[in-house]
């Protein structure tokens, strides 16, 4: 056996186009493997968005809050958002999320499952943003099991497994499979915590949004409990496992199965089959993530409800617009949104920042 230099000078002994085609193929794996690093260290972990390290721990809560629905156990109705990483701060964009739905549901519970928090009967971390969430009583935040959660469905063995190796977007594919696992096993409405809640979604069953005509998003899900679409979905996450791939195990994930389901090439505007509908752009997406920015540009009061008529929720597409600052008493399209519809949220900002 050869030590690894003896090796690669063997490898690029040869004729000249060998040696060429050599160099070609060791450079570019090496490229490949410093970009991918290069990414994850840049955007992967997302960035504390929009806060300081000097922001208070408690927040005064506000004298009118959602009524507190009725207790009981985890169940077929509920709205869930996830965090799949270590961190127990959330952002004002988070806290926007969260409030948000919360006021447009005041007859359900907002659970917040977060894998950072302490089980038992610890207490929650002093942070603002749980400060906040807390003064909405329809809002549980509870630590995430991801092996509990996982447990008994197809995705067990994988995340077994998943620890194990080092991939560059991990941290997003948990994520992803954390979402099927959660519809699959209690059903209900599930949100990433960059949307802004605009309307009731309680209306909405075994539906998911389109986010341009060539693929599905899975931001936003809200299916009745053990659908066979999300069935699917986990099997097919198995099947066909790509952690390797930007999406692969998300997006991409959900338009082969949804064109699986239906038997078709093409989504189309919208699209019903066999009890499962695919929700036009405007409902979740009216803003495409190509044209982000556009949140942070000004838009007249008037503007705003044309805008966003057909639309249930908002994607402020985090993953591009972190880090963007902008004012919370501009005019600036989410500086509206929040003081619309999160407005505790908003007087944190006004007040911190």
């Amino acid at each position: 056996m050869c030590r690894a230099p003896d090796c690669l000078l063997w490898l690029l002994r040869g004729v000249p186009r060998q040696r060429a085609c050599t160099l070609f193929i060791i450079s570019f794996k090496f490229m490949f493997l410093v970009s991918i690093m290069i990414y994850w260290h840049v955007v992967g972990e997302p960035r504390p968005q929009g806060q300081l390290s000097n922001l208070p721990v408690d927040v005064p809560c506000p004298r009118v809050v959602p009524p507190t629905p009725p207790s009981s156990t985890p169940a077929q109705g509920n709205i869930f958002f996830l965090e799949t990483s270590d961190r127990t701060n959330p952002n004002f964009l988070f806290m926007c999320s969260v409030e948000s739905a919360a006021r447009a549901h005041p007859e359900s519970r907002v659970m917040v499952l977060m894998k950072g928090l302490p089980g038992g009967n610890a207490s929650l971390p002093r942070h603002l943003g749980l400060s906040l969430l807390s003064c909405f009583p329809n809002v549980q935040m509870l630590p995430l099991d991801l092996e509990e959660l996982f447990r008994d469905t197809p995705l067990a063995t994988w995340y077994a497994a998943a620890g194990q190796r080092w991939e560059p977007y991990l941290l997003p594919v948990l994520s992803d499979a954390s979402r099927l696992a959660l519809m699959w096993k209690f059903g209900g409405i599930y949100l990433d915590t960059d949307f802004i809640v605009l309307k009731n979604l309680r209306n909405l069953t075994n539906m998911l949004g389109i986010q341009s005509r060539y693929v599905l998003n899975g931001a936003f899900l809200a299916f009745e409990r053990h659908h066979e679409f999300m069935a699917l979905c986990m099997r097919d996450f198995v099947a066909h496992y790509n952690g390797w791939v930007w999406g692969h195990q998300g997006p991409q994930l959900l338009t082969r199965v949804f064109k699986k389901w239906c038997s078709t090439r093409s989504l189309g505007d919208s699209h019903t089959c066999r009890g499962v509908t695919a929700l036009p752009c405007d409902a979740f997406y009216p803003i495409p993530w190509q044209n982000w920015k556009r949140y942070f540009e000004d838009v007249s009061p008037e503007e705003l409800p044309r805008l966003l008529n057909a639309t249930y929720a908002v994607h402020v597409w985090n993953k591009k617009s972190q880090g963007t600052r902008f004012k919370a008493t501009s005019k600036a399209l989410l500086a509206q949104l929040h003081a619309r519809y999160c407005p505790t949220t908003h007087e944190a900002m006004k007040t911190y920042l």
